[in-house]
């Protein structure tokens, strides 16, 4: 028989900026959530033997911590305190081929495992979260009222992807296709602010909101930012990447698909990394070798790198 709002329960654990908020979400929706957090203050749970305690079987309990050691932490320690029937669910970042090792060992004692791909950020509260999901149907169906709660009202926003790993592949690739349109809007920006034939960039963006074919969610996010900065003056043009770039482009590699656009993407956040391109300090002395050209000293040089350069990688940023 399915829960429903009114009875399901389910465990989070990890209520940081996402969590919390996602707790909110589903505690709105009618749902019991039972979170544990390090942090004694907005924690329900004492510990997870308390979380899982304060839960009824078969037990639904979300995991939203970082990716790697520590989720993989959690999941054993859950795979030691739940029972056949239980059902863990990965919504962090993890990667896809992670999911696999975890799904087996939970699999052992007879715990099922959902791995969710979860996209929304700080938004997610007021307009919900897309989901991407994998594992096997009747684990999934356990956990649905949870899923139902935290996605975008209508008919879009949520897929059940596949089997395990599939959720976080989806999203995988979803981070990929984000980097790309983060770098097309970026160097579209640095090429209207490069030429005088154009003098006001932020209302040329404003623009592209309402009826062109490059209106997105970024576009309006990228329009709030100049709004709120019109020449990008409190920005530093350095752009991390949170791993799921990198892992797009292992998974091209390994399918044989052509990848261009994102793994140029990629390597331009890297490039906004450096102050002073050491590649460029090899062509620049390769130009003056062959052909003569002028090598700027180093303190020129990485002036040169800050106005010029460094504006490319430097918007990576600033549009996203």
């Amino acid at each position: 028989m399915t829960d429903t709002n009114s009875t399901f329960e389910i465990g989070l654990i990890g209520l940081g900026r996402m969590g919390g908020n996602m707790r909110e979400r589903m505690r709105g929706a009618g749902l019991t959530v039972v979170g544990y957090d390090r942090n004694p203050d907005v924690s329900d749970a004492a510990s997870l033997e308390d979380l899982v305690a304060k839960l009824r079987a078969p037990r639904k309990i979300w995991v939203m911590v970082p990716a790697g050691e520590p989720t993989r932490q959690t999941v054993e320690q859950l795979g030691e305190l739940l029972e056949a029937g239980d059902v863990v669910v990965d919504g962090g970042n993890s990667k896809y081929t992670d999911d696999k090792v975890h799904a087996d060992k939970l699999a052992e004692k007879g715990i099922g495992f959902v791995d969710a791909g979860v996209s929304g950020g700080v938004w997610g509260l007021k307009n919900g979260y897309a989901l991407m999901v994998g594992g096997d149907p009747e684990h999934v169906a356990l956990v649905q009222p949870a899923f139902d709660a935290l996605k975008p009202p209508g008919e879009f926003g949520y897929v059940h992807a596949g089997s395990v790993g599939a959720g976080h592949f989806a999203k995988m690739v979803h981070n990929g296709i984000e980097y790309g349109m983060m770098q097309a809007y970026a160097e579209g920006y640095e090429l209207l602010a490069a030429t005088e034939v154009t003098t006001d960039v932020p209302a040329i963006f404003k623009s592209w909101r309402e009826g062109t074919v490059i209106r997105s969610w970024l576009l309006d996010l990228l329009d709030a930012a100049l709004s709120a900065d019109p020449k990008l003056d409190k920005v530093r043009g350095w752009a991390e990447d949170s791993g799921e770039g990198r892992w797009t482009i292992e998974a091209a590699i390994d399918h044989a698909v052509p990848m261009p656009v994102i793994t140029a993407s990629l390597f331009a956040r890297f490039a906004s990394r450096q102050d002073d391109s050491p590649a460029m300090k090899v062509v620049a002395s390769l130009r003056n070798q062959f052909g003569g050209h002028a090598i700027l000293p180093e303190t020129a040089a990485g002036t040169q790198t800050g106005e010029g350069a460094g504006a490319t990688s430097g918007t990576t940023e600033r549009s996203g």
